[in-house]
This record gives C-alpha cells, sequence and structure tokens, in this order.
C-alpha cells in the first residue's frame, strides 16, 4: 500500500469520524475539498429555465387529494435544492418535522443526511433533495403501493427537469421504486445501477442509520462512491470541452 493510499484513506476516516459526532478527530493531510459542486448562479438559463419548470410542476400538486395521504396532511412536501444540480438525493417520504415545514430531511435523519452532505465537501442548497411521496404517511409508515403509484411519477419528472449526473437514492422504498427491483438494500448496495443513462447509487436511508450506528460505515463507503461518480462526470465533461 503506497503512501497516497493510506493518506487518502486517513482522510476519508476523519470525516467518518466527524460524521459519528466522536469529540476526537485527528487531523488529516491534504485539502478535503477536492470535487466541487458548483455553486448557484441565478442568473445562468438553464438554471431558471429548470426552476421554472419546478414550479410549474409543484402548483399542480396544490390542493393535492390524489390519494389518502393529504388526509392527514400539514403541508406538502416537493423538494429543495439546486433545480441544475449534479446529484439529487431521493427518500421515502416525509416524517412529521418535514410535514410541519414543508421542506423535506429537516428531522434527525435529515440533520444527518445534511452532515453527510457536508462531510463530502458540499452544501445542501448545491444538490436537490425529494422524496417519493409528497405527504406524510400516517405514523411514518412506509408508503403503500398504490400511493406510490400515485404520487411517483411527480418525483420521476422532478429527475427529468434536473437531469442530475448522479442520482442517491436513500432507502429501500426509493430504490425499488425508480429501480423496479424487489430486492434488500444490502443487496443492491455498491451494484451499478441507472436511469434514464443516469447512474445511480443506492443506500441506507438515514433514519434507519439513526436506528443502526453500526451501518453508517457501509453508507459513508456509498458516499465515497456517489463523490468519485461525480468527480468522474466531472472531469469526463471538462475532457469533452
Amino acid at each position: 500500500m503506497d503512501i497516497n493510499h493510506i493518506l487518502e484513506s486517513l482522510r476519508w476516516n476523519c470525516v467518518l469520524w466527524l460524521m459519528n459526532d466522536l469529540e476526537f478527530v485527528p487531523g488529516a493531510p491534504g485539502e478535503m475539498k477536492k470535487v466541487k459542486i458548483d455553486q448557484v448562479d441565478f442568473d445562468d438559463e438553464v438554471f431558471q429555465a429548470k426552476l421554472e419548470k419546478l414550479k410549474e410542476l409543484e402548483a399542480e400538486l396544490d390542493g393535492c387529494t390524489r390519494c389518502r395521504l393529504h388526509e392527514g396532511r400539514t403541508n406538502l412536501v416537493f423538494g429543495v435544492g439546486n433545480p441544475d444540480a449534479k446529484v439529487v438525493f431521493v427518500g421515502e417520504g416525509p416524517g412529521y418535522d418535514e410535514d410541519m415545514q414543508g421542506i423535506p430531511f429537516v428531522g434527525q435523519a435529515g440533520r444527518l443526511l445534511t452532515k453527510m452532505i457536508n462531510a463530502l465537501g458540499w452544501k445542501r442548497e448545491d444538490v436537490y433533495i425529494c422524496n417519493v411521496v409528497k405527504c406524510r404517511p400516517p405514523k411514518n409508515r412506509t408508503p403503500r403501493a398504490d400511493e406510490i403509484k400515485i404520487c411517483s411519477p411527480f418525483m420521476f419528472r422532478q429527475l427529468e427537469i434536473i437531469k442530475p449526473r448522479v442520482i442517491c437514492l436513500l432507502g429501500a422504498c426509493a430504490a425499488s421504486t425508480v429501480l423496479k427491483l424487489n430486492m434488500s438494500m444490502s443487496r443492491m448496495r455498491g451494484k451499478d445501477f441507472y436511469w434514464r443513462g443516469i447512474p445511480i447509487v443506492a443506500t441506507y436511508h438515514p433514519a434507519y442509520l439513526l436506528r443502526n450506528p453500526a451501518e453508517k460505515r457501509k453508507a459513508w463507503d456509498d458516499f465515497k462512491r456517489l463523490y468519485r461518480m461525480v468527480e468522474n462526470s466531472s472531469s469526463e465533461i471538462s475532457n469533452a470541452k
């Protein structure tokens, strides 16, 4: 094992310790942020065009009563982030905090997701975050098949508008919905999947990691894989210019 590999391994392990809230974190040599997610350019024509399309799509959901989930809804949770993001994170559905605020991943699981995104050197506002269903299921249960069938087309339309370079599926519900596979997350992790030519990383939902902290290391390995995919896509685009 050469010294560069050792230093790279140490760098990632330091970030993992940070993510786990350990008090002591030894210094890691080298620059942490190597893959830069472009800062949002609000005047960019592509950004504005995608933003308008997302606004139109969100307007279609205003006052939605298409499935039973609307019955207990406080706020519809559409999505948040950069309309021209390189990475889109897709979760299962809103929880209590998300239902109260109308924003995805703002509860305890959301704070873990944000910490993991930040640990890659990215900002939450530079990516895009949404869910398979837009209303909170009762008692945070898993969305039912008919609810997913009714609501997921709006999530797919979000992906069509944004056209990210990589999609990260958080949890079995999101993974099975997008990939149309009946597999456990442990079997899907690390495998190559694509949605309309866009590479996919499937990993554990942050809520699962809070219940099973020993699995955080596996999820962090998945995030490192996501990081490398974005790095490779950026290199390919630069070389093509």
